[in-house]
């Protein structure tokens, strides 16, 4: 029997005490979370957050430090979610570039808005990994090794 987690990045940017989250449609409605996806084939974990970060926002993304790994295991479907969530920050703005298909808007919130607003995240690893961000959670990047 085959079983296999499904890899993801995200991404925590902060500004100013908000944090950069995007509202996107999902089979479950319209939920909130951080510029996050699945890592693809043939791409480092910090490629697939930069690029995720720049689909989902159309900015760029310069990962700085990693903030944690995550097991979260979807409640009655079976499915397992890996994360690792980075924090950086975004630079310039890539205007021609539409928002991937799903990603409504963009919005900067405080940690208080999302806890407002907890049952339209995305899961229980937004807040998580925000909360860790702001316990000061940063791991340098070399503990991701690529080896070939």
């Amino acid at each position: 029997m085959s079983w296999t987690p499904h890899v993801t990045v995200a991404a925590v940017i902060e500004r100013q005490g908000r944090f950069l989250m995007v509202e996107e449609e999902t089979s479950d409605g319209v939920r909130v979370n951080q510029p996050a996806g699945h890592l693809e084939p043939g791409e480092s974990l910090l490629q697939a957050v930069a690029r995720e970060t720049r689909e989902e926002t159309a900015h760029g993304f310069v990962p700085r430090s990693l903030i944690g790994v995550y097991r979260w295991q979807v409640p009655g479907s079976g499915l397992t979610y890996l994360r690792f969530c980075f924090h950086g920050e975004v630079t310039e703005r890539f205007p021609e570039q539409p928002l991937d298909r799903g990603i409504l808007r963009l919005l900067w919130l405080r940690r208080s808005e999302l806890l407002g607003i907890s049952e339209r995240l995305r899961s229980p690893l937004v807040l998580t990994c925000v909360d860790d961000y702001l316990a000061g959670h940063r791991h340098p990047l070399e503990l991701l090794q690529e080896v070939s």
